[in-house]
């Protein structure tokens, strides 16, 4: 009972830096992101004078993150984009979330690992993993800053569409190598106890997990669309679309051993089209319901991201983290800029201005601080790929967010 006690005492302390850095956000009239990473730094510089714990270990926040936390934000994103115009994109979206993102994540990790250059402290796989990590993008504070400028509906689409994809790969792909950081097959935090080595391996791993999330959380659609028309009520459906998320999670994960990122993914993209008539009747709560939940978890993030934020990761790791910054931008606009002329083939071309802000507009945020907290101790370079993935999130924040809006102007005018 203490423990229970505890817990619940330790979630409330974070819940309310949360709230906290909403009111610093709206104060400072910055993105919700930056107020939330600052309450979460002045929570921890009160921890010691209060004498209180907050309970977070590295141990349990991967847990925390892949068993709570991305299955709500993955949902949240998917259930937010328009089926009709992602149907439309899909072919130039996937292009981008599976070509382009490891062309993204090979070339970050090439720039990594030769600007840092020590074989023997960062070796070649810890430059992959943060390549890995470095691929999720969070246009978030983009697509505001679009919508409030009645900027074009297909553009916002495509770069969502693309996000949300592209999060699920990254989430694979780390899996995948911290799986062989580890010496096991990580799925989310499910180890196989075999390793996979060979690109042919690989191909076969990667296209099971991938194609193997694709049909699971294609039934659960299927399954949360009928549920929610026989119970025809808008209460029930909130209730059946929230355990659709953790539920298809599970399902992926532990029972079918694929990908319950992409199950979840596809469970919400499913439901929604599926869904489509209903959106003012059964589903008439849903998005305010999924935008609440999305604002806590994501808050919740970068509290966390705050509390575990040191001065001397600036102080010793700097240098790496200019590195990381200048890779994780050029890998992004060389992989966009790779692969966009290809998109004609596979669906509309995407024109010239679109490519510019998909390259700067790839913001890291969530997902990036997300996986990089949930990143085992045990690796002894561990702390210097959260330096750098902070380094380059806090780059995002405060350089890429703040100048995104002039660069849309320019090219939407």
């Amino acid at each position: 009972m203490e423990g229970v006690i505890t817990l619940v005492g330790q979630g409330l302390y974070m819940a309310l830096a949360a709230v906290v850095g909403l009111g610093i956000a709206r104060l400072l009239k910055r993105d919700n992101t930056l107020g939330c990473l600052i309450a979460g730094v002045l929570a921890g510089m009160l921890l010691p004078v209060i004498d209180y714990d907050t309970g977070l270990r590295a141990e349990n926040l991967h847990q925390l993150v892949f068993f709570v936390i991305l299955p709500v934000l993955i949902f949240e994103s998917a259930w937010r984009i328009d089926p009709d115009i992602l149907f439309r994109w899909l072919g130039p979206i996937l292009l981008l979330a599976t070509i382009g993102a490891l062309i993204c994540a090979v070339i970050t990790a090439a720039l990594i690992y030769y600007g840092i250059y020590h074989p023997s402290g960062f070796p070649w796989l810890a430059a992959f993993l943060t390549g890995a990590i470095l691929v999720a993008t969070d246009p978030v504070s983009i697509v505001v800053r679009m919508r409030q400028s009645h900027a074009s509906e297909e553009l916002l689409t495509l770069i969502e569409g693309e996000s949300l994809f592209n999060d699920a790969v990254a989430i694979v792909l780390f899996s995948f190598v911290l799986g062989i950081a580890t010496h096991s097959v990580v799925e989310g935090s499910v180890a196989t106890g075999e390793t996979v080595t060979g690109a042919g391996n690989f191909a076969v791993y990667f296209s099971a997990l991938f194609f193997g999330g694709l049909g699971v959380g294609t039934i659960c659609g299927l399954v949360t669309a009928i549920v929610i028309l026989y119970l025809r009520s808008a209460g029930a459906a909130l209730m059946v679309l929230v355990l659709a998320a953790f539920g298809t999670f599970y399902l992926a994960e532990h029972v079918v051993g694929v990908s319950g990122i992409i199950a979840v993914m596809l469970c919400a993209i499913v439901a929604r089209a599926c869904l489509r008539e209903q959106q003012d009747t059964y589903l008439a709560h849903a998005a305010p319901t999924w935008e609440w939940l999305g604002l806590l978890f994501n808050a919740l993030i970068f509290v966390i991201m705050g509390l575990v934020i040191t001065f001397e990761m600036f102080a010793n790791q700097w240098l790496a983290m200019i590195v990381a910054i200048v890779a994780a931008i050029g890998a992004r606009a060389l992989a966009v800029f790779m692969v966009s002329p290809l998109a004609r083939f596979v669906g509309p071309p995407i024109p010239q201005g679109w490519r510019l802000i998909l390259s700067w507009g790839g913001l890291r945020g969530v997902i990036a601080v997300a996986l990089v907290l949930s990143l085992p101790t045990e690796l002894p370079y561990w702390w210097t790929v959260q330096s750098m993935v902070f380094g380059v999130v806090l780059f995002s924040l405060l350089v890429q967010g703040t100048t995104s809006t002039r660069l849309i102007s320019k090219l939407e005018s």
